[in-house]
């Protein structure tokens, strides 16, 4: 999902996502046979690979497992309590990525968050909606404008470095420093790469799961103790990586979750094309359900928060699928891991009272064992 990308309806009155009108048809025939449950696979265990298995192959685009992941770092500098540095790494073999890095000062080996920025319709920054850009005065003015809008004037990664948390963050396909996008190209990309047997969804995941390895291989990181985080896009990508990568010990997800049926409905921003496709991983749907797929990553602590206002998700939609998580940790013995929250008065955004929550939460999940 997308903030500030608002359409307007086309020139005969209908509006964008408006959907055939068989579409009931095709509705009830999305019944999610491999959900927890309803799946004939009755260990959880062999369900999860199973499940997980099933999502992989959605993907279009194969395992990195084995592609050096060669950093070279620059622009080291210091922060308020960490230290600051670019790092270029190989996510896939298909090209090089930028990332920033946050290291706290002290002797670690610390817990660490793989922080995934979000969409939002703008492409000129990435990496910088989350970590403020100390290497570039042009982009701190845009970063600081987004961190005003969605996030209370703070850079999630700069605060979550201060708490003493490594934090990576890495410009995905599109964003920042890799070949910026306008809302009208996302669409052609994605045919393109699906012309060519690929994907951009399952491009993303590779890389938010490769990205996640990065981590976890860090002598400075406790690779027990990582977290994915993020919000819009970012939360979707991170409960996705949280349930694809062994790598990721909980999860954050900030306003992106619903089930697939309440968000089909017509008007709605998914259907319009365009950003969506960063999300959508064609055939998957007649298998599971949007936190079907989330709930391979149980037994993991996971938190979910979102906002009634939340213009991008019906109240349906977001009940529905956190109904359904609630009942996959709970068939865990593991209920308490879970969290999941509509916070009344708040819409499309992280709020600083939302995100001290957050932080509180993290800190007693990635608490030192012992």
């Amino acid at each position: 999902m997308t903030a500030g990308a608002d359409l307007p309806d086309d020139p005969a009155g209908r509006p964008y996502g408006a959907l055939p009108g068989f579409h009931p048809a095709l509705k009830d025939e999305l019944v999610f046979p491999l959900a927890w449950g309803s799946s004939p696979v009755r260990d959880f265990g062999a369900w999860r690979r199973t499940a997980r298995a099933t999502v992989e192959e959605h993907l279009l685009v194969d395992r990195q497992d084995g592609t050096p992941y060669a950093p070279e770092f620059a622009a080291r500098s210091d922060g308020d309590g960490y230290t600051r540095e670019l790092v270029t790494l190989s996510l896939t073999r298909y090209g090089r990525v930028r990332g920033a890095l946050l290291t706290p000062h002290g002797a670690g080996p610390f817990p660490a968050v793989l922080l995934l920025h979000d969409h939002g319709s703008r492409f000129d920054i990435g990496k910088e909606k989350a970590v403020r850009p100390w290497y570039d005065d042009t982009r701190l003015a845009a970063a600081g404008q987004w961190a005003d809008r969605h996030f209370d004037g703070r850079f999630l990664g700069d605060e979550l470095a201060r708490r003493g948390y490594v934090v990576f963050c890495a410009d995905a396909l599109g964003w920042g420093d890799r070949e910026p996008l306008t809302y009208e190209r996302q669409q052609a990309l994605a045919s393109g790469l699906f012309h060519l047997g690929s994907s951009l969804a399952g491009l993303l995941a590779r890389e938010d799961q490769r990205a996640a390895g990065f981590l976890a291989g860090l002598d400075r990181v406790d690779a027990r103790r990582i977290a994915a985080a993020g919000f819009s896009m970012g939360g979707y990508r991170a409960w996705q990586t949280a349930a694809l990568s062994d790598d990721v010990a909980a999860a954050v997800s900030v306003c992106w979750m619903t089930g697939l049926k309440q968000m089909l409905v017509a008007g709605d921003n998914s259907l319009r094309g365009q950003s969506a496709f960063h999300m959508l991983h064609p055939g998957l749907a007649r298998h599971l359900d949007i936190p079907d797929v989330a709930s391979i990553a149980a037994p993991k602590p996971m938190l979910f928060l979102g906002g009634a206002r939340d213009h991008l998700f019906t109240a349906e939609g977001v009940r529905t699928a956190y109904e359904r998580l609630r009942a996959v940790w709970h068939s865990r013995g593991a209920a308490d891991r879970l969290r999941t929250e509509t916070w009344p008065d708040v819409g499309h955004a992280f709020p600083w009272r939302m995100q001290e929550e957050a932080f509180a939460w993290l800190e007693s999940v990635t608490a030192a064992p012992g």
